[in-house]
């Protein structure tokens, strides 16, 4: 659960990053970051403590190593969606796992943010054009 927490928490600020520098736009940004603080209230109600004593990095065998396919990314959309995939998936991790604990709430909050992400991902596919490299401005 800490994993997916982590990565669902890091891909939510990259595409707010997104919003903020490349797409210029308030709206999504104030939207993600509603999305953040409801993930820090899932983790306060699942224990943040618990969470914490959990993590095993050493003991992750993907936690120091680079799939090929991570290194894939041409466009600034790439990245975008790539997160949106990431964050998509963890927000299911999370809310398929938590009906383990009984952590209802937990559970639909992971869902309601997991539906957010698809229409924010759909709304926002009609206005990426492919964006260089040498269009980032951050």
């Amino acid at each position: 659960m800490d994993a997916n927490f982590n990565r669902l928490r890091e891909a939510l600020r990259v595409i707010e990053e997104f919003f903020r520098f490349i797409l210029e736009e308030e709206k999504g940004c104030v939207d993600l970051k509603k999305m953040r603080h409801l993930l820090t209230d899932m983790e306060k109600s699942i224990g943040s403590e618990l969470l914490l004593e959990s993590r095993d990095t050493a003991g992750d065998c993907f936690a120091f190593h680079t799939r090929p396919e991570e290194m894939n990314r041409v466009e600034q959309g790439d990245v975008l969606n790539a997160n949106f995939k990431r964050a998509q998936e963890a927000s299911r991790v999370i809310e398929e796992y938590s009906k383990l604990s009984g952590a209802d709430s937990v559970s639909e909050s992971a869902k309601e943010i997991r539906f957010s992400l698809y229409t924010l991902q759909k709304i926002t596919a009609h206005r990426l054009q492919p964006l260089s490299a040498k269009d980032v401005t951050q």
